[in-house]
């Protein structure tokens, strides 16, 4: 798994510890890992339109990818 080196400001620093320390996570690389995925998937979900134009869907090209509307 690669490596990441990250600087965060001290309060995030502190409630993940905090997060540890209640069992939240086994270890402070779980929990950013877990956090850290838990973002992004939320970012990605949220339907931002820099998103949208990045993965247009088939509404761009029609129905089932055909230039036109309707497909018989």
């Amino acid at each position: 798994m690669p490596k990441v080196e990250i600087t965060v400001p001290e309060h995030l620093e502190m409630q993940i510890a905090q997060m540890v320390d209640q069992g939240e996570f086994a270890t402070r690389e779980e929990a950013i890992e877990d956090l850290l995925s838990a973002g992004l998937k939320a970012y990605k979900t949220s339907g931002s339109q820099s998103q949208m134009d990045e993965e247009p869907g088939l509404e761009e090209d029609g129905m089932m990818g055909h230039d036109d509307e309707y497909v018989f």
